[in-house]
């Protein structure tokens, strides 16, 4: 029996409300060695308040020493083992934009890139491009065809876009095109298991890649493409299934849409600001037991190394902490899915701070939010995939297990 099957005979359908703040890319490291982080350089009240009623602790993503991708990040905290529910950047991509896949097609991440004469990446932002013109690019490269496979372009936002290949004896075991850094040329993509289908799927993307930089070789900017994260479409068990609960997902980004979606949850659409999903998730609190709502832009500011926004980033959610509590719901969670120090301009493997609050949660002794300080909080070092059992129990929706 398997964590799932074991859930599904104990669940209880209640009532009772769960809000699930995700601060990306939460988790941080001080700037010197001696100083602190950007949670504990941050102004953070509210938080600290919550802390101090909730039971508090760190979780692992994956698993100690294994930085996360945001796809298992995400997965892992709803209970889903990330690496039995493995999926790829591509199919969230696609999700996330409400594009409709089939079992049989596979999808790819793609970022359009500024190249110079020799190939070499000199922007892999391609000039912070605007949607509008990624989707005029997307429309050209959509008339791509090889080998009987149809190619589908669509744009994401700004210079990212989806690249779906439809057709039969398609796999997803290729390596990526995208170095993800600069100064370099892009990688050529190879099968990693020679299976006919991987060795196709890999023959196909390259041709791609050639036929796209032949359309886009007179732009200045944007005149080359890379991909990553080749993923075939699966079918996973939903939030529903698993756990009864009617979810709802708020976020702004597309990924992220993708992935909640993938497990079942309604994308509630949403403005960009936090002030608007905090609206969206007043207007929509009597229809949905589950809310998961999403805070991007701690982890967009770690990736860019600047430690103050990102510790701006924090106190602004803080100031919305009262906006929650107003709601009253039984349980709110706060944690990241990852960590994403500044100091390393990057995802980490360092486990990222946790609190569960709820009348039921039997508060711990921190008192204030921070990698430090949860470090000793009750729940101790935990997978995240153990979490979402904790918070299932803390709202009442779960049954004695066994006689």
């Amino acid at each position: 029996m398997d964590t799932f099957d074991l859930i599904k005979g104990i669940v209880v359908e209640t009532g009772s409300k769960i809000i699930y703040l995700v601060i990306d890319g939460l988790g941080g490291l001080p700037e010197t060695e001696d100083g602190k982080s950007e949670m504990e350089k941050a102004n953070i009240p509210n938080l600290d308040m919550l802390a101090a009623k909730s039971i508090c602790g760190m979780i692992y993503p994956v698993m100690p020493g294994i930085t996360p991708g945001s796809g298992p990040g995400h997965l892992s905290l709803f209970g889903y083992d990330p690496i039995k529910y493995s999926v790829g950047r591509g199919v969230l991509e696609a999700l996330g934009i409400g594009h409709q896949l089939e079992l049989s097609d596979v999808a790819v991440r793609m970022n359009f890139v500024t190249t110079d004469e020799d190939g070499v990446i000199l922007d892999r932002r391609a000039g912070r491009m605007k949607t509008e013109e990624c989707a005029e690019l997307c429309r050209l490269l959509s008339e791509i065809s090889i080998n009987g496979v149809s190619i589908v372009v669509k744009p994401v936002m700004d210079y990212r876009a989806v690249m779906i290949m439809k057709g039969a004896d398609l796999g997803d075991y290729v390596t990526d095109s995208d170095p993800q850094k600069n100064g370099i040329k892009p990688r050529e993509i190879k099968a990693l298991y020679p299976e006919a289908e991987n060795l196709r799927t890999a023959d196909i993307a390259n041709e791609f890649v050639h036929k796209t930089q032949e359309i886009l070789k007179e732009r200045n900017s944007a005149n080359m493409v890379v991909l990553r994260g080749f993923a075939r479409y699966q079918k996973f068990p939903s939030m529903y299934e698993v756990y009864k609960l009617k979810a709802a997902s708020i976020a702004t980004y597309p990924m992220y849409r993708g992935v909640t979606g993938l497990i079942g949850m309604e994308i509630l659409p949403t403005g960009d600001s936090l002030t608007d999903e905090l609206n969206t998730l007043s207007e929509n609190f009597d229809r949905y037991n589950f809310f998961y709502l999403h805070v991007k832009k701690a982890d967009s500011a770690g990736e860019d190394g600047d430690f103050d926004r990102k510790i701006k980033v924090l106190e602004d959610v803080d100031k919305k902490i009262p906006f929650l509590m107003e709601l009253k719901p039984d349980v709110i969670v706060v944690t990241g899915d990852h960590s994403t120090p500044s100091v390393l301009k990057s995802h980490s493997w360092h486990p990222v701070p946790l609190m569960i609050y709820s009348k039921w949660c039997g508060p711990d002794q921190v008192r204030k939010f921070s990698e430090r300080d949860c470090t000793n909080g009750g729940l101790g070092h935990i997978l995240a995939k153990q979490a979402m059992p904790i918070v299932m129990a803390n709202a009442l929706k779960l049954d004695k297990y066994g006689a």
